[in-house]
């Protein structure tokens, strides 16, 4: 039974000062990048702490090519996948067999929402507490250390397999003309949750669980797809794409562009993951840590931006039915202790969204938030 998020614990606060969200009355710094990417002078709430400022010439992270195509490989990519994810949680995945030009079509429409003048991305602005809509950096949630970027998000549905959320989403939002839109996205979307399935029976594999077993409990996934655009910035030196965080969501599936900015935090040290157009970039996010009771880690990642080059790329993040309890299967669990409480995607969701900024520390912090109101479940 799912835990309703509407307060935040007084312990919550006290610990987390840095993780509150900002209700001051003054007014929000709105983020053009038609306008912000020209100025010499960056404003201060994107101006980051000096201990968190981006490092752009740092080593390239080694991560494992997995190779799709062949059955023949199976044990080899399952044995590969484990030894990073537990590790740190990320690798590559290629001969996926998603369509090149889908993926090129998805990159193009994404340009060409990005490109548009701000008004009319406001069409689809993101409401507070909202994981759907337009975003220009956090400037609704959010006074410092904002991000040098917009995105564009929206819910993808794979109940009954037989869902037009995404379709019917960019009707909607942004009406008819935005049709080519919702069909190429709703097609992509649908790619990345077959995609994600695969991977699914790799991870059980890899875990020494049926492969079956996690195929099955995200079959009916309800997932988030998200456009990011990172614009030219003057003084990239001083600001980030997006600040250190572990995705809160089951599974990452990233595809990017020419443009590198992706890095991520292992052994103490920040390493890239370079473009590469042929994979994707696939990682564990909180919500799967959990379902491995904590084996395969969420890593530390964030994006950097550069003074020359747009970068953009684009996520599909993998969550389960809104129903279902995540909770480590038996063959785990008869190994190691349990580790963290049960819950449902909306909790933590709404945790995220509503009480606290995810950053290393996220899937702990709800943990001990669930355990603490446990008289609400």
């Amino acid at each position: 039974m799912a835990i309703i998020c509407t307060t935040t614990s007084p312990a919550e606060k006290e610990q987390e000062p840095k993780q509150s969200f900002e209700n001051d009355q003054t007014p929000p710094i709105v983020f053009n990048p038609s306008l912000l990417n020209l100025q010499s002078q960056i404003p201060n709430q994107f101006i980051w702490p000096d201990e968190e400022k981006p490092s752009i010439d740092i080593p390239v992270l080694n991560v494992p090519f997995i190779d799709l195509s062949s059955q023949d490989s199976t044990l080899e990519a399952s044995r590969l996948i484990a030894e990073a994810c537990t590790k740190h949680g990320f690798f590559l995945v290629v001969n996926h067999g998603v369509s090149e030009s889908l993926i090129s079509d998805a990159h193009r429409l994404m340009g060409s929402f990005f490109d548009m003048p701000l008004a009319g991305k406001q069409r689809a602005q993101r409401k507070l507490g909202e994981s759907s809509g337009y975003a220009s950096s956090f400037t609704g949630r959010f006074s410092t250390k904002l991000p040098w970027k917009e995105t564009l998000s929206f819910r993808f549905s794979n109940e009954n397999n037989g869902s037009r959320t995404v379709q019917d989403y960019f009707s909607c939002t942004l009406g008819q003309e935005f049709e080519q839109f919702g069909n190429v996205y709703q097609e992509y979307c649908e790619a990345m949750s077959s995609l994600s399935l695969k991977i699914m029976e790799l991870l059980g594999l890899s875990l020494g669980v049926n492969r079956d077993y996690f195929r099955g409990f995200f079959e009916e996934n309800d997932s988030i797809m998200r456009l990011n655009h990172y614009p030219p910035c003057q003084t990239p030196d001083l600001t980030l794409g997006t600040g250190p965080h572990c995705d809160p969501s089951s599974l990452t599936i990233l595809h990017q562009d020419h443009v590198n900015g992706l890095q991520v935090f292992v052994d103490n040290q920040w390493r890239s993951i370079p473009p590469n157009p042929k994979a994707f970039v696939v990682n564990i996010g909180d919500t799967f840590m959990a379902l491995s009771n904590g084996i395969f880690k969420s890593c530390l990642h964030r994006a950097v931006v550069n003074r020359e080059s747009a970068r953009k790329s684009m996520a599909f993040f993998l969550c389960p039915k809104r129903d279902k309890v995540v909770k480590p299967p038996s063959e785990i669990l008869d190994k190691i202790p349990r580790r963290y409480p049960d819950f449902t995607w909306p909790m933590f969701l709404e945790f995220t969204q509503k009480h606290y900024r995810a950053d290393e520390n996220t899937l702990d912090s709800f943990s001990n938030w669930v355990i603490t109101n446990k008289n609400l479940i």
